[in-house]
């Protein structure tokens, strides 16, 4: 059992997130951001399958085949896409059984979802993390992610942002402009913002 280094280790990640979050002025969220990992049902996992290096849901899904304590945790945190998981509501006459699909997340969701990808970034690969290190980490994954489109063109304008203007610049944005209303949360004006980025 690693408790000690598990514990430093998921502690040093909320207070990352916690940071984050009181800098855009999601003060509630940086507070109860990932309780749920100090309950037995994460802690004690997290304890056996502790790397330090990757997350210890991903040890013991590999052992297993399923994660017990990923299951527990995204039921109860909200900055969680697969949170947003549910059946599509059904369109004018359409059968009942629908497909599962990700659901669009508050913006302030979105937001804690994005810092708590950088701290996570920031907490495993420590003096090599780079304001690119989220997006790279992000571009690996996407493509089995079952998330809104316009989530996902959210989450990406800002894993960009950071990676071309840098943190400063990005939580400030996410204060002044996102969390404020003035930037529209659709696809189609997202992903022509996130082109001018690139000039």
């Amino acid at each position: 059992m690693n408790a000690i280094r598990h514990f430093m280790t998921i502690t040093h990640h909320k207070l990352l997130v916690m940071a984050g979050c009181f800098r855009i002025g999601l003060y509630k969220q940086g507070l109860l951001h990932d309780l749920s990992k100090y309950t037995p049902t994460e802690f004690l996992v997290g304890c056996r399958y502790y790397k330090g290096y990757m997350s210890p849901n991903n040890a013991e899904r590999a052992d297993k085949g399923y994660s017990a304590a990923w299951l527990h945790h995204k039921g109860r945190n909200k900055h969680h896409l697969e949170y947003w998981i549910d059946y599509a509501v059904p369109k004018p006459g359409e059968d009942i059984h629908t497909p599962m699909e990700g659901m669009k997340m508050p913006i302030k969701y979105v937001c804690e979802m994005f810092i708590d990808r950088v701290s996570a970034s920031k907490n495993y690969q420590k003096e090599k993390y780079t304001d690119s290190s989220a997006l790279i980490y992000y571009q690996k994954s996407v493509s089995h992610y079952m998330i809104h489109e316009d989530t996902k063109a959210l989450l990406e304008y800002l894993l960009v942002m950071l990676s071309v203007k840098g943190e400063d610049y990005t939580y400030s944005y996410i204060k002044n402009e996102v969390l404020k209303g003035k930037v529209p949360y659709e696809k189609k004006t997202l992903n022509k913002l996130e082109e001018r980025l690139h000039v």
